[in-house]
């Protein structure tokens, strides 16, 4: 058996490995590599393998850094089933086509501007109708139901508790040649956290011979959720007072949801005073309509809330609007009253964020509040740096209103929780430990921290490196 990591070796974006055994091919994850905008083309564009020679895919979760060139892999050839929940399988029929949306309409506007230049066009990664055929080829599985996809390699998922559908994989392989040796794989996907809302925690094995984990904040710890929910009632509260309004940037899966969840309760219990709360951003309102249809992924919190009360959902209530058209999205710059308006982009880059930002940054009275990673020059970056003045469609505002973070509604687990969901494990079983999907300081403190706690044989491994057993 091969191992090589593809994405997400000392990094944390274009998660992808590929495991050769029994003369097949089987991928884990295929996601989007996202950085600069030549080097993010021209990775996403050429796989560093065929395609139509991988027989199965292995899909953890929908967040794009994990699905996101799913539709270009099957069109250059993939023709197998793509293994998922069917969480995950409802959230990426609308992913995938948002993506596919803005591939075309990036490539639209570069090649606008190729065109002044005199230079010639590009092709989008991939259109909405490569993302239509992809999604054919996915099929759903239940949590704990093993199912061989492919020639001795039996399939498993369980709970991680990151995002909905969200699962860690474990596969149980037995090589067909002579010696006939056998492997228990665990891949972690992405692990949720322990106390986050909504969702419930996730789960933990004892046994594997080998472990590919991920450290996305393996060096660092999170704030608890209740302090979170505290300082989002806390900014809800002064804004209302000011007359001003709450401006959210915020992922439109899985933070979207959790910050309307945490509102919702905050209302029901009278810790904020009741305000109209708009969540403008139509990939957020079809993954709310996903968070809905799946009420079995619910945590006993959530079914608690809704057995004290009248609401039927975490996501309804009279003061919650979803935005779908355009139209209404523009009336909402235009209100007095306070509010809070939930939008997407969740790093403040593209969407309808930018036009709530341009309306509200520079009046004294509102509060601008980020509830995200942020990465380096991003606008929400800057915005949570202090900078006094921004660039919001090529013009300058200078920041009036207050922003402010949260940093307590993170869905990856922190280095506590990592460590925790490592601990079971049987030492004396573990034959290798892989620690991927996270920087480089980030990986390589985590894996000092497992050694700490007796893993023996581990590998933060680099992009392209292969492994062999």
């Amino acid at each position: 058996m091969r191992i090589t990591f593809y994405g997400a070796a000392q990094e944390v974006t274009g998660s992808m490995y590929l495991i050769e055994v029994n003369g097949q091919r089987v991928l884990l994850e295929c996601g989007m590599f996202q950085g600069h905008r030549a080097d993010t083309y021209e990775r996403n564009l050429h796989f560093p393998f065929n395609p139509a020679e991988v027989d199965a895919l292995i899909l953890s979760h929908a967040h794009i850094d994990h699905s996101g060139n799913i539709p270009n892999l099957v069109k250059q050839g993939f023709k197998g089933h793509i293994w998922c929940t069917g969480a995950t399988s409802n959230l990426c029929s609308y992913m995938l086509l948002d993506s596919a949306h803005i591939q075309e309409g990036d490539v639209a506007y570069v090649n606008k501007q190729a065109a002044r230049r005199g230079e010639p066009a590009v092709e989008p990664l991939y259109t909405t109708e490569d993302a239509t055929a992809a999604l054919k080829q996915f099929v759903s599985l239940g949590l704990h139901r093993k199912v061989t996809v492919a020639d001795g390699v039996e399939l498993t998922f369980y709970n991680a508790g990151h995002i909905l559908g969200s699962a860690f994989v474990v596969l149980d392989i037995r090589e067909s040649r002579s010696r006939g040796k056998r492997w228990r794989l665990v891949f972690s996907g992405d692990v949720g956290r322990e106390e986050a809302p909504i969702l419930k925690s996730p789960e933990k094995l004892d046994s594997a011979d080998i472990v590919i984990v991920e450290s996305t904040y393996g060096d660092r710890l999170h704030g608890p959720y209740e302090e979170a929910r505290r300082e989002l009632r806390d900014a809800v509260r002064d804004t209302v007072r000011r007359r001003g309004k709450v401006v959210i940037p915020a992922f439109a899966v899985g933070r979207t949801q959790e910050i309307v969840y945490a509102l919702n309760e905050l209302e029901a219990e009278g810790d904020i005073p009741e305000v109209p709360v708009f969540v403008d951003s139509p990939l957020a309102v079809n993954a709310t309509e996903v968070f809905r249809m799946h009420p079995e992924e619910w945590d006993e919190e959530v079914r608690a809330f809704l057995a004290e009360g009248t609401r039927q959902n975490p996501f309804d209530s009279r003061q919650i609007e979803y935005v779908r058209d355009a139209r209404r999205s523009k009336q909402l710059n235009y209100l007095t009253q306070p509010a809070v308006i939930i939008s997407a982009s969740g790093m403040a880059e593209n969407g309808r964020i930018l036009h709530h930002l341009k309306h509200n940054i520079e009046d004294p009275d509102s509060t601008i509040l980020i509830v995200g990673f942020q990465a380096q020059n991003t606008l929400g970056r800057r915005l949570r740096d202090g900078e006094h003045v921004v660039r919001i469609f090529g013009e300058e505002h200078r920041v009036r209103a207050r922003v402010a973070s949260i940093d307590g509604f993170s869905a990856h687990a922190d280095q506590t929780e990592l460590l925790g969901w490592m601990r079971p494990f049987d030492r004396s079983k573990l034959d290798q430990v892989f620690v991927v999907h996270g920087e480089q300081a980030s990986s390589f403190t985590f894996a000092e921290k497992l050694r700490g706690e007796g893993v023996r044989d581990l590998v933060v491994p680099e992009h392209g490196q292969s492994f062999e057993f």
